[in-house]
This record gives C-alpha cells, sequence and structure tokens, in this order.
C-alpha cells in the first residue's frame, strides 16, 4: 500500500522540542513522524490485552476492517477509511490503531475525528509522550490555544536536559497562529515555571516581537542578556526590535555588545552590514577588515571587503578579495566574477574582462555581463560578434529576452544605425504591442530621428498602460521644452513626473530645462546645481553651463564646461556645449 503522510503537527512538534515520543508504554524511543509501512498490509493491533475478554474474539474482525479501511485508501475513499479506522478505536482502545486512526483522520481532512482520536489517545495513554505531542498539534492546528500551556509545561518538565532547546522552538510551533496576542499570552504563561532560564525569556521577546509588542519584547530580551551576557542570539534580537524606532540605538547595542564579546563574530557582521545599511562606509570597511584578519576565508566577510573597497574606489584591494573569493568553496561565484569583468574593463583590459563576463551564470548579474560583453566586442571592431553574443544570451535567459533585444538596438544607435535600431524594436513591438520597455526605448530613438509624432503616441500609450511612470511623463515633457514647444503642457508633464519621483536628477534636469525656456534662469541655475550634485551627468553639466553663460557668469560656466568635458570627453551634447560657450 502507499504510505500515508500525516498532516498534522506531530514532526514540527518533535522538530520543535527535539524529544524523542516513547512507544506505547515500553519506554523505547520512536520516531515522532508517522511510520511508512514496508508491508502489504499494516497490523497496527497489539498483543491481546489480559483485561478484554472478547479482544481474541475480535481479532478476525479487527484484522478485516483493517484490510477494508486500506483498500479504501488505496482507492481513494479517504472518508470511509477514516471512519472505519475511528470506529475500530474506539472499539479496540488499541494505541496503535488509535494512531493509524489519527493518521487516516488527517490524510481525510477529518479534523473533527481528528480530534476526537487524540482525545481518546491521551485516555488511553495519559503518560505517553507521542499522545500528547499529537494532541498538542491537534489543538495548535485547529487554533485551540485555551488550555494548551499546562499541557506544554508537562512536555518541557519531562526532558529537563533539552529544556533550554525545546524552549527556544517553542514559538516555531505557532508560526501558521493567526492571533498574535494570543500567541504571547500562551508563550507568557509556558515559559513563566522557567524564568530563570534565559531561553524561556527570549522565546517571550520572540512572541512578543511577532505581537508588535516591542517595549515587552525589549524587556524580556534585556532580561535574557541579563542572564546570558555573552549570547549573541540575544543581543541580534535586541537590535531587531530597536532598529524600526531607532537604527542608531540598534547599531549601538551592536557595538556594545561586540565591545563586550570580542569573538562575538555574528554580531560584528551584523554590526557591519548595518554600518552599511546608514552608510557609514569607512567605519563598515574598518571592521570588515578587522573580522577578515580573523575570518580570511570566510565568505560573509572576504565579500563586503571587496565591495566596500569597490565603494570607495579601492581597486587594488577590491580585485585582490574578489580574485581571493573565486578560490573559495561558494555556491555561486557569479557575482564576483562580474565585479572583476567590471575592474578588468575599467582597467582596459578587455580580453579579461571578457572572460570574467562569460564566467557569470544566469541571475541578478547575468544581463549586465552580456551586454558589458557585447559592448566589448562593438567598440573592438565586431559588431556581428557583439549582436550574436545578445541573441545567445537570450536564448539561454529567456525570460530577459525584450531586455537582451533593447540592448541590441542600443548597439546599433551607438553605431549611428538609428533607423536599423528603431526598426528592430517596431518588429518586437508588433508581436507585443503592450510592452513597456519596448514602447519607451522606441520613443526615444523616434526622438533622435525627430519623429516626434511617433514619439508622442509611444509615450501617451506608455502613461496610459502606467499612470505611475515617472520616466514616460519627463521624456514627453522634456521632448516639449527640448524644442521650446507646447511650454505650459511640458511643464505640466514634468512636474507629475517630479511627483513620482521627486529627487530623480534627469527631472529636475527637465524642469530646470523648461523654467530655462520660460526665461526663469535663476529657477533653473538652482534645479540644475541640486541635479548635478545629486548625478554629475555630462548632458546636466551642459545644462548648468549654458544657464551659467546666459546669466553671465561666463568664467564659471567655461570652467565648468571644460572639468566636465574632461571626465566625459566623447559625450555629444556636452562637446556641442563646450563648442559654443567655451572654445
Amino acid at each position: 500500500m502507499k504510505p500515508i503522510k500525516n498532516i498534522l503537527l506531530c514532526a514540527a512538534l518533535a522538530l520543535a522540542f527535539g524529544m524523542p515520543a516513547l512507544a506505547a508504554g515500553n519506554g523505547k524511543p520512536q520516531q515522532a513522524a508517522p511510520r511508512e509501512s514496508k508491508r502489504s498490509t499494516p497490523d497496527p493491533v497489539a498483543a491481546p490485552r489480559a483485561d478484554e475478554k472478547d479482544y481474541k474474539e475480535l481479532s478476525g474482525q479487527v484484522v478485516y476492517q483493517v484490510l477494508l479501511a486500506e483498500v479504501a485508501l488505496q482507492r481513494g475513499r479517504n472518508e470511509f477509511a477514516s471512519q472505519a479506522y475511528a470506529d475500530l478505536a474506539v472499539r479496540t482502545r488499541d494505541p496503535g490503531v488509535i494512531e493509524r486512526a489519527v493518521e487516516v483522520a488527517g490524510y481525510a481532512r477529518r479534523m473533527d475525528v481528528v480530534l476526537d482520536m487524540a482525545n481518546l489517545w491521551v485516555q488511553v495513554q495519559p503518560d505517553s509522550k507521542r499522545a500528547q505531542q499529537v494532541m498538542v498539534g491537534v489543538l495548535i492546528m485547529s487554533n485551540q490555544l485555551d488550555g494548551l500551556a499546562p499541557r506544554l509545561i508537562r512536555m518541557l518538565e519531562a526532558d529537563r536536559e533539552s529544556l533550554p532547546a525545546n524552549l527556544l522552538g517553542l514559538n516555531r510551533m505557532f508560526a501558521r497562529s493567526p492571533d498574535r496576542r494570543a500567541v504571547l499570552q500562551l508563550v507568557s504563561k509556558v515559559c513563566a515555571p522557567f524564568f530563570g532560564l534565559a531561553e524561556a525569556h527570549y522565546a517571550v521577546a520572540v512572541a512578543a516581537t511577532s505581537a508588535a509588542e516591542s517595549e515587552r519584547a525589549l524587556a524580556e530580551v534585556r532580561q535574557a542578556l541579563e542572564l546570558r551576557p555573552d549570547w549573541e542570539a540575544a543581543a541580534l534580537l535586541q537590535a531587531q526590535i530597536l532598529a524600526p524606532k531607532s537604527s542608531a540605538e540598534a547599531i549601538a547595542s551592536l557595538q556594545r555588545f561586540a565591545d563586550r564579546n570580542p569573538n562575538a563574530r555574528e554580531v560584528q557582521l551584523h554590526l557591519a552590514r548595518a554600518l552599511v545599511g546608514e552608510k557609514r562606509y569607512a567605519e563598515a570597511r574598518r571592521l570588515f577588515e578587522q573580522l577578515l584578519l580573523t575570518y580570511p576565508n570566510n565568505p560573509d566577510v572576504v565579500f563586503p571587503v571587496a565591495i566596500l573597497a569597490l565603494q570607495e574606489n579601492d581597486t587594488v584591494l577590491a580585485e585582490a578579495q574578489l580574485k581571493h573569493l573565486i578560490t573559495l568553496d561558494i555556491p555561486n561565484k557569479s557575482a564576483p566574477y562580474y565585479y572583476l569583468g567590471q575592474l578588468a574593463e575599467e582597467g582596459k583590459r578587455s580580453d579579461e574582462a571578457l572572460t570574467y563576463y562569460r564566467q557569470v551564470g544566469t541571475g541578478e548579474h547575468y544581463l549586465p555581463a552580456q551586454i558589458r560583453s557585447a559592448n566589448l566586442l562593438s567598440k573592438a571592431g565586431q559588431p556581428e560578434a557583439a549582436r550574436r553574443q545578445l541573441h545567445e544570451a537570450a536564448e539561454l535567459d529567456p525570460k530577459q529576452g525584450v531586455q537582451f533585444l533593447i540592448a541590441e538596438a542600443a548597439l546599433l544607435r551607438d553605431a549611428r544605425q538609428t533607423e536599423a535600431a528603431l526598426d528592430l524594436l517596431e518588429r518586437a513591438l508588433s508581436k507585443q504591442p503592450e510592452q513597456p520597455d519596448l514602447l519607451y526605448e522606441s520613443a526615444l530613438l523616434a526622438e533622435k530621428l525627430g519623429r516626434v509624432e511617433l514619439l508622442e503616441s509611444r509615450l501617451r500609450k506608455l502613461i496610459e498602460l502606467q499612470p505611475e511612470n515617472a520616466q514616460a511623463y519627463n521624456a514627453l515633457g522634456y521632448s516639449y521644452a527640448d524644442r521650446n514647444m507646447r511650454l505650459p503642457e511640458a511643464r505640466q508633464l514634468i512636474e507629475k513626473a517630479l511627483q513620482l519621483a521627486p529627487n530623480d536628477p534627469f527631472i529636475l534636469d527637465s524642469m530646470a530645462w523648461v523654467l530655462y525656456r520660460q526665461g526663469d534662469l535663476e529657477g533653473a541655475l538652482s534645479l540644475l546645481q541640486r541635479a548635478h550634485g545629486l548625478r554629475p551627468d555630462p548632458e546636466i553639466a551642459a545644462h548648468l553651463g549654458e544657464v551659467l553663460w546666459m546669466l553671465g557668469r561666463k568664467d564659471e560656466a567655461q570652467r565648468s564646461l571644460r572639468e566636465a568635458q574632461q571626465k566625459n570627453p566623447t559625450n555629444e551634447v556636452l562637446t556641442e556645449a563646450v563648442r559654443r560657450f567655451a572654445p
């Protein structure tokens, strides 16, 4: 017969408590999960009992009813099988039959029968840990938490040796219970007799956190730390509780613990990551480098050191650590290969960069790695190889097919084949006429070709499909402003974009350009300075130089434009601005 899987929480309870169940009255350990019989016919009936005169007479009928129930299960008649086993359990009061009745009722999803059978089992074997576990599991599954505390306390007290671990597993049993406050009340009652242990306070703190009772959670976890001052798990939980209210307090609590416990690696790692989250990069890097001295082969240390070095433009340290990282036993090396490719590309080592990019597997870094590879091939005078690279990548990762297509169009555009690029996207749009990225990118190509009507129709369709798309409003508004046409409408569109993305430097640049066209030079300058501060893009720099020139600040304009050109010597917009204002 097919083994029947128990859908109750017995296995979860056994896992949570970490205690073996005892077989019916024999004191021998038994697996908490349901047994899978290899026999064609199970024999759940225990040896005949002297206190039941009719038991031997029942044996034949018992075997027949068991066979009948199992055949019913084989044929999918779960309800019939459940009722047959339940009747048999009531008549025989045999623990083995009762256990099987619980399993089959669970399989039939008859939770009322499961509860009845669990109650019967506890009556028949009040001292059976297995019966108690099943009873608790059934009550939890049916969300009947009232009256559970005494049962759980008895189960915890029965295994004093495993008590700390069992307390830590307590909350796992209630992971699916919807009433988190009721769970907190129950966990508090269960843990109260064991408050001399740090684990009891920790369990209450976890329950309180889940119930959004942060003050109670904080008090309990601090009590746990008083009892176990070097307990990293409690220190991490305390920081987790503090973080939503004050990240600074959370970081300070981790720092204090780390100062008192210099070997607390997990706390130090979390502290360093928290510092990164707050953009305190220098502090984070110092801490990670200290950890690196102790754990030079730990990927959780090596990788952040490399990334922080990249953040601070320390390419030597970054490359050394990334190369070390790919020698370690880590499941996915795509990220270090990708960043090594970037470093090689920035160092003008194109062949080396291509080698690294080719080792990036599908996932987060696959798309940018393939696009960068294609760009390198195109710059090396191999445009067909570049396009072939993108086609092959799209076959390997078809979910990113549109993005690879857009990348191919960008290659054509950069090669001054803008018409061909637009045709490529047009063919794709004929198959996916409402694909947002294709609509946006084709609109930008139409703008380069001066096809304003096509630009407008594509962006208006995109706005209709995605009314919260700030970039669509911005692109349409800027196209009007750049042509010095329909300025009131352009301003309205860009104001909408700013409402959706108030700190986007390119949208700020667009609004500045509208103000410039409308004659508000001071307003334009203020927005351009803000945009350039957020992102020193060459086109923003070109606009800034032009506005400075028109304000009569010609020396400042020329200096600003020349500095920008040194950093971006090939940008066409900037080059034109330099030609006009800083020859």
